[in-house]
């Protein structure tokens, strides 16, 4: 076999299922983008227009777009605030804990998604466990409003999406050389500096990677909302299902989807570079 031909053999695979499952329904959707709803759903072969794009600029639905960057951005910050520490805390265990407390982390996934949002939901509705414990601790006179509102879906984008973060920091952590906070130390430095000076700058790769594992399936996340937010919090992901199976109007729906589909290919490339900056200075 020749080798410059095997590694691209050995892709080939990989390539397939990609291009058969993700390059080719992408290419239909943003196909859709250009034509008229049909008069009664569906998509209207016969008329070409930019419609579509000047509709999904209108204010009403960059508030939409803006609502889900916030509360996609919330969501990440949180994320990034409970991880680090964790992921820190996990690379500095013993190799024996290690394994355990990555295990304890990923549990969650070994759960489904939806029954995850569920159990949410039993915990934060009025008579539930948190509403209950409060009361019981009398640190409330009441119920207090914990579904079905903005908090609530922050809360689940934060629970559900927290242990790609924690990954990815963990993987930059293990990559870091110890020598460098050695050296650091040694030359009087404290804890604290050494960390915002040497760990963190180092490790900002795995920051930016796990920042944008939840930002982007965070944005365009349409199943917590709609559990969680019980329908009052409106996300671009809510939007794009209403248009293609509540109002049926596929082109327009297609349309949100390719913006989407692009902002979140710009965040891909621009944290790409980011790495690559970053892992370029550090060699």
């Amino acid at each position: 076999m020749n080798a410059n031909r095997s590694p691209w053999l050995l892709m080939a695979p990989g390539l397939l299922w990609l291009v058969a499952l993700m390059v080719v329904p992408c290419l239909l959707i943003f196909s859709l983008t250009i034509f008229e709803r049909g008069t009664y759903g569906g998509i209207d072969w016969h008329i070409i227009t930019a419609e579509n794009f000047r509709r999904a600029f209108d204010p009403l639905y960059a508030v939409i777009l803006w609502d889900s960057a916030r509360i996609a951005g919330l969501a990440t910050l949180i994320a990034l605030l409970i991880g680090y520490p964790a992921a820190y805390a996990i690379a500095k265990a013993s190799p024996r804990w290690q394994t355990v407390l990555l295990f304890l982390a990923i549990l969650p996934f070994w759960t489904n998604y939806l029954i995850r949002t569920y159990a949410w939901i039993v915990l934060l509705n009025p008579a539930g466990l948190i509403n209950g414990l409060l009361q019981w601790l009398g640190l409330t006179a009441g119920p207090i409003p914990l579904l079905y509102n903005e908090f609530a879906v922050v809360l689940g984008l934060v629970y559900n999406y927290t242990p790609f973060v924690i990954l990815a920091i963990y993987s930059a952590l293990q990559r870091l050389d110890p020598s460098y906070a050695e050296a650091s130390r040694d030359l009087g430095a404290s804890a604290a500096t050494t960390f915002w000076r040497i760990t963190l700058p180092l490790t900002a790769a795995g920051v930016a990677a796990g920042a944008v594992f939840v930002f982007v399936l965070s944005i365009g996340n349409f199943l917590t909302p709609d559990l969680l937010g019980g329908g009052k919090v409106q996300m671009v992901g809510n939007l794009i299902y209403d248009q293609f199976l509540t109002a049926r109007d596929w082109p327009f729906g297609a349309t949100l989807s390719s913006l989407l589909i692009g902002l979140m290919m710009i965040i891909l490339f621009a944290q790409a570079l980011a790495t690559r900056r970053a892992y370029g200075e550090g060699r």
